[in-house]
C-alpha cells in the first residue's frame, strides 16, 4: 500500500524519537483568531527546561491552520510541529480532540505532554492521561528532569498557595502529563528558526456526546489580564458594576493596566468573570498590583501574591490584604482612587 506524504513524514519523526536519547515532549499549542496564546509560550519554555526534544502540535479547521501553522513554526525552541485539520477542529472541545491526542501518543514516541493551565488543556489533558492510565499534574511551577533515572520532578502550588508541594514523576510512567502555571515560566520568543513540520489525519468522532454552542468573547482594548505588567482590581466595596466601572477604569487608563475583580465582586455581578483573579480565576503576576476594597480572601491572593508590588487602598487596617502588600492605604478608595489619577495625569 502506498503510504502518503503526510503518513511518510509521521513515520519518520516516531523512527527518530524512538531511536534518540533524552525526553521528547509535546506541546498543545492553543490560539484564537490566528494568534497563539500567550500561556503556551509559557508551557513551550517549561518543556525546553526537560532538555531534550520539543514538538508542538495544533489543531483546527482548515481555514484556522493556514494563518496560525507559519506562526506556529517560528516558535523558539520547537524542533518539530504536528497539525491536524478538520471542521470539528474548528471549535475544539475536549471530546473531539482527545482521541487525535490518543492516536499521536500511540504512533509517537513522546515521554511528556505539556500544556498551559487554560480551561481547554484543563479538561483536555487529564481526559487522555485517563485514557492511558497514567496520572496528569496540573499548575506546575518548576519542572526538572533527570536523564539517568528517566524521572521528571515537579513543584506545584496547593493549599491555595500557601504550601509547595514537590512531585516526582518516576521512570515506571512511560508519560508524563502536566500543565503549567504561566506566570512560573518565561514565554517562548516567536522569531526562532523554521520548525519542520507534518500533517497528522484527524480523528473524527460520530456524534460526540457534547457539542459547541457558540464562543463569548468580552471585547477590550486594554492589555489582556493574564500577561498585563499592571493590573488594577476591585472587590465587593464598590457596592454595583456602574460603581466598578466609574472608580476602576479612569486609574486602569492613567496606568495603562488591566482591569481585575474579586470573585465577591464578580459573584455580585459588579464584572464578567473573565475579569476574575483568584483560585478559581486567572492567576496575575504583574509587576504592578492594585487591590482596591478587596479583603484578602485567601482564595484571591492565591491569584496575584507572585506580582512584583502589590498596592492596598482599603478603610479597614486589619483588612488581610495588608499581610501581603507592598505598599498599603488606610483609606475610602473613593476619596483615594480619584485623588490618585488626578496624581498621575501628565
Amino acid at each position: 500500500m502506498l503510504r502518503t506524504r503526510a503518513q511518510f513524514l509521521t513515520r519518520t519523526i516516531a523512527r527518530s524519537y524512538a531511536t534518540s536519547a533524552g525526553p521528547h515532549a509535546l506541546v498543545f499549542l492553543e490560539h484564537r483568531d490566528g494568534v497563539i496564546d500567550a500561556g503556551c509560550l509559557s508551557a513551550l519554555s517549561a518543556a525546553k527546561e526537560l532538555g531534550g526534544e520539543v514538538t508542538g502540535i495544533v489543531v483546527g479547521g482548515p481555514e484556522q491552520l493556514k494563518e496560525v501553522i507559519p506562526k506556529a513554526q517560528k516558535l523558539e525552541g520547537l524542533s518539530a510541529l504536528l497539525h491536524s485539520s478538520s471542521a470539528q477542529y474548528a471549535s475544539p472541545i475536549p471530546e473531539t480532540i482527545s482521541p487525535l491526542l490518543e492516536k499521536i501518543l500511540s504512533n509517537l514516541a513522546f515521554t511528556h505532554v505539556v500544556a498551559a493551565h487554560s480551561s481547554s488543556a484543563k479538561s483536555l489533558i487529564p481526559r487522555v492521561a485517563a485514557k492511558l492510565d497514567v496520572p496528569a499534574i496540573s499548575d506546575v511551577t518548576s519542572v526538572e528532569h533527570n536523564n539517568a533515572e528517566n524521572a521528571t520532578t515537579f513543584t506545584r502550588p496547593i493549599y491555595a498557595g500557601n504550601a509547595i508541594a514537590t512531585v516526582r514523576a518516576p521512570s515506571s510512567i512511560p508519560i508524563k502529563f502536566f500543565t503549567v502555571r504561566s506566570t512560573a515560566f518565561k514565554a517562548a520568543g516567536t522569531d526562532g528558526p523554521e520548525a519542520k513540520s507534518s500533517e497528522v489525519e484527524s480523528v473524527e468522532v460520530t456524534d460526540p456526546p457534547t457539542q459547541h454552542i457558540r464562543t463569548e468573547i468580552t471585547k477590550s482594548d486594554r492589555p489582556d489580564l493574564g500577561v498585563a505588567s499592571r493590573v488594577v482590581s476591585g472587590g465587593r466595596a464598590l457596592k454595583n458594576a456602574e460603581t466598578f466601572k466609574a472608580t476602576l477604569e479612569p486609574l486602569a487608563d492613567v496606568l495603562g493596566a488591566a482591569i481585575g475583580a474579586s470573585r465577591a465582586a464578580v459573584d455580585a455581578g459588579y464584572a464578567d468573570n473573565s475579569l476574575q483573579v483568584g483560585q478559581t480565576g486567572k492567576v496575575v503576576a504583574p509587576e504592578l498590583y492594585m487591590a482596591l476594597g478587596i479583603s484578602g480572601a485567601i482564595q484571591h491572593l492565591a491569584g496575584m501574591k507572585d506580582s512584583k508590588l502589590i498596592v492596598a487602598i482599603n478603610k479597614d487596617a486589619d483588612a488581610p490584604i495588608f499581610q501581603v502588600a507592598d505598599l498599603g492605604l488606610v483609606a475610602d478608595l473613593y476619596d483615594a482612587v480619584p485623588e490618585l489619577v488626578q496624581k498621575l495625569k501628565p
